[in-house]
């Protein structure tokens, strides 16, 4: 089919729920994809930080057709090794005690949520529910997820929202400490607010989330979903904020492109969730599971994180040097760059036009490159966001 066709049936036959940029990507191979005309475009998005191996890696790609073609789903009525094999590790991994595998970030957080009100329900009874999230937080679509992020323009249209969170001005302890009431039973956060332009939280501010959550056994929750399985140069983020949350969420970039996500909990809330109190019917299907202990195996080692933090150091310099540039935010390979001109989605659309793939978050652009993108496919990306922003200057 023509990138015209592909575009018409979509006009015709899909809900218009995505601003889509003017390609139709068909293959791929690292960091670089083709779309239905043979154009090439080396990818800085990752398809939003899910294809932490890039496009079709070899081995992913045999992890996941070996299971495909030997069992490809079974209800979670039964056992499952792919599903105790990778949630061992993510144990091991993370420091936690039990998993919940899920398809999403936002059912990851969902289970966040109902763990944080069960936990506290159990404990002190009705009446102590409402959990803090942060403002310009993001946790995702459903009704709930999207009651938890912390920006007014999520809260229209979709009527009533689920009740129960208050919001907290980011790094500011006091804000937090005046709203964290008798009533509050969790406080969730981003370390780095990915799409609310990738604002990392100071350490000051993350440490004393952990110790006033300490004190008050209000549970303190990290959404990963974005900045978890390598992608700031640690597996999880909270490591390099020297701290240990209650309950940690990840999706994304764990199924290197397969849809799985997983909430982590600690011993203390090992046993919250009981036999039918949380369910359900695609989670830690054997197929996605395959794949995620194969990007567990290859961007868990000490050598492969200090190439992402090393990568992420070099696109850093580079971009320091560039015409429209104001400021260079993020860690790791979770980069976020503010244009002086104040112009990140023309820059976006017109990078695409040159054969660059690249993110916007609020005003500004925003990279998650596949972890194992090459510098040479680094610097081609790069020469063309340089003219680019050059032009558009």
């Amino acid at each position: 089919m023509t990138f015209n066709e592909i575009k018409n049936d979509e006009h015709q036959y899909m809900m218009h729920t995505y601003g889509r940029f003017d390609t139709a990507l068909v293959s791929g191979k690292g960091a670089t994809a083709k779309d239905a005309d043979g154009k090439e475009y080396i990818d800085f998005t990752s398809g939003i930080g899910v294809n932490s191996l890039g496009y079709c890696d070899d081995g992913w790609v045999r992890a996941v057709c070996d299971q495909a073609s030997t069992l490809q789903h079974i209800s979670n009525l039964y056992y499952s090794p792919l599903q105790t094999e990778l949630s061992k590790k993510l144990c091991g991994l993370s420091g936690m005690d039990k998993v919940f595998l899920c398809n999403s970030g936002a059912e990851a957080n969902e289970c966040a949520i109902k763990i944080a009100r069960k936990y506290s329900f159990d404990k002190y009874g009705a009446g102590r529910q409402k959990i803090l999230t942060l403002i310009n937080s993001f946790h995702g679509r459903t009704v709930t997820t999207l009651s938890a992020t912390g920006q007014d323009v999520f809260h229209n249209y979709f009527f009533p929202f689920t009740d129960g969170f208050d919001y907290v001005i980011a790094d500011n302890a006091e804000d937090l400490k005046n709203k964290l009431t008798d009533d509050v039973c969790a406080v969730f956060v981003e370390l780095i607010q990915g799409e609310g332009g990738v604002m990392p939280l100071s350490r000051e501010f993350v440490s004393e989330v952990a110790s006033v959550c300490s004190e008050s056994d209000v549970l303190f929750m990290v959404d990963e979903v974005q900045t978890g399985i390598s992608r700031t140069g640690a597996v999880f983020c909270f490591e390099n904020y020297g701290i240990r949350p209650d309950v940690v969420t990840l999706a994304k970039g764990l199924g290197g492109g397969l849809p799985i996500g997983a909430c982590l909990c600690n011993e203390k809330l090992g046993n919250v969730m009981t036999a039918g109190t949380h369910g359900t019917t695609f989670g830690g299907n054997p197929v996605a599971c395959a794949a995620a202990a194969e990007v567990l195996s290859r961007v868990t080692s000490e050598d492969f994180l200090k190439e992402v933090s090393a990568k992420g150091e070099y696109i850093r310099s580079k971009l320091s040097g560039m015409n429209n540039v104001s400021e260079i935010r993020g860690m790791g390979m979770m980069i976020g760059i503010v244009t002086e001109k104040d112009n990140a989605k023309a820059v976006a659309a017109e990078c695409v036009k040159n054969g660059l793939l690249i993110l916007t978050a609020k005003n500004l652009l925003r990279m998650l490159p596949p972890l194992t993108i090459t510098y040479e496919e680094i610097d081609k990306g790069l020469s063309i966001l340089k003219s680019v922003m050059e032009e558009n200057t």
